[in-house]
């Protein structure tokens, strides 16, 4: 693999350490439209603004919380007692109370601090996870855009084969008159131009599914005259590694969620501190000796301090368990890289074999359709067979949709390596 790996490189020119996308304004239009419209991109971009609306609920939690109650109750027995010969009640049967209260965290050791840092870190993920949506819905659209263009060039060839075979029944039928030819030639190709009939049914119907996957992704039935201008200029495995670790969705997910991890660490490493707070009330009740019934203003502050002493070891092991999170993240990080590095040199692969490809079909096109030149001009003198016509036919035909297969093949590879390393095409 190493050995032929070497050889594919010197296909390539190497550009720069940065590679570049080059392609049509129809297929950037396209993309852009698919991410307006297919629905997953919508779903993706609301879970933006559920993260942002979470970051702003918890950085409110460093205001106070200021609540208004108020209460009626009705007490019996009644509390009295007998002084100076009459009944003295210390207590209203009518108990109310109405106040406007207030609590704040003074001091919270970071608490705060570190649930905004994970609700930021909250919002990257689910910024992040939108360009990874869009990542693979363009290369989804790129896929469907060029299969089209594949399957409409090998309806254009068929078309031609059919044109060359109609040209030669032809001339089967007219020396079918003349006596120089027989009834079994003009069915052999009648029989060929039916088996190229049905194959480009099947052609159309395979152009047809794609262009409802075209409406499927984008809403629209689009009909642009497409070819394969698809053009990335390549670097070596290494540099395509690092870009796509710089800037692949991918990645940028997986260290949001090595973040995420940390931040969750943290704030379980908070659970043993104190919290300091005050606390206040403004607010008028009854019941104040010795004019029990009268509503009287009343106040209060003072001062609160709670600090965990024991809850079986829960928080240490809630510590274990987010360590363990952390280092689960960092694995990930490591097998996505094995998993980019795999795929990296897979497309580099696919490129190099295919351009080599399309280089030797060249001389084989040529040469078919001289030999199909020939075998008409055979035919047509009276000194050619109509298997040798329909061979020809069939030659060229092979030659023509190989040189297509492998241009198309070409294709989807560069859209590979363009999705791997992250790059933004359609802008």
């Amino acid at each position: 693999m190493k050995k032929y790996w070497t050889l594919s490189l010197s296909v390539f020119v190497f550009a720069s350490a940065v590679a570049q996308v080059n392609t049509g304004s129809e297929l950037k239009q396209l993309i852009n439209k698919s991410f307006g419209y297919f629905p997953k991109v919508k779903e993706v971009e609301n879970g933006i603004q559920t993260a942002t609306d979470k970051l702003k609920l918890t950085e409110l939690n460093r205001y106070p919380d200021v609540t208004g109650d108020a209460s009626y109750a009705y007490v019996l027995p009644k509390i009295a007692i007998p002084l100076n010969g009459e009944s003295f009640q210390f207590a209203p049967v009518h108990n109310l109370s109405a106040a406007v209260n207030a609590n704040y965290v003074l001091f919270d050791f970071g608490r705060l601090k570190a649930n905004i840092d994970k609700s930021k870190q909250d919002l990257s993920l689910a910024t992040h996870n939108v360009d990874y949506v869009k990542n693979q819905l363009a290369s989804q659209v790129a896929t469907v855009y060029y299969n089209i263009s594949y399957l409409r060039s090998a309806i254009a060839i068929q078309d031609s084969v059919l044109a060359y075979l109609q040209d030669n029944k032809k001339m089967v039928e007219s020396q079918l008159k003349n006596g120089t030819a027989l009834k079994i030639d003009l069915l052999n190709i009648q029989a060929s131009i039916d088996n190229e009939e049905n194959r480009k049914v099947d052609l159309q119907n395979n152009l047809e599914k794609q262009f409802n996957l075209l409406e499927f992704t984008t809403g629209s039935r689009d009909d642009h005259e497409m070819g394969f201008g698809f053009e990335i200029n390549l670097t070596d495995l290494s540099s395509a590694l690092g870009i796509a670790a710089t800037q692949h969705p991918d990645f940028l997910l997986a260290r949001d969620r090595i973040k995420q991890a940390e931040a969750d660490l943290a704030i379980s490493k908070l659970a043993e501190k104190p919290v300091v707070g005050l606390r206040s009330a403004v607010g008028t009740k009854n019941g104040y000796v010795p004019y029990i019934n009268d509503l009287r203003p009343n106040f209060y502050a003072g001062i609160s301090f709670s600090i965990p002493i024991y809850n079986g070891g829960k928080h240490k092991q809630m510590q274990q368990v987010q360590q363990r999170m952390v280092q689960q993240q960092e694995l990930a990080v490591e097998t996505l890289n094995s998993v980019y590095r795999k795929e990296l040199e897979q497309a580099f692969t696919d490129i190099a074999s295919n351009l080599e490809r399309i280089k030797n079909t060249a001389g084989q096109l040529e040469q078919a359709r001289a030999a199909q030149v020939l075998a008409a001009n055979r035919f047509k003198n009276g000194t050619g067979t109509n298997l040798e016509i329909t061979n020809a036919s069939t030659n060229v035909q092979r030659a023509a949709l190989s040189r297509l297969q492998y241009q198309y093949q070409l294709c989807l590879a560069k859209i590979e390596l363009a999705r791997l390393m992250g790059y933004h095409y359609w802008e």
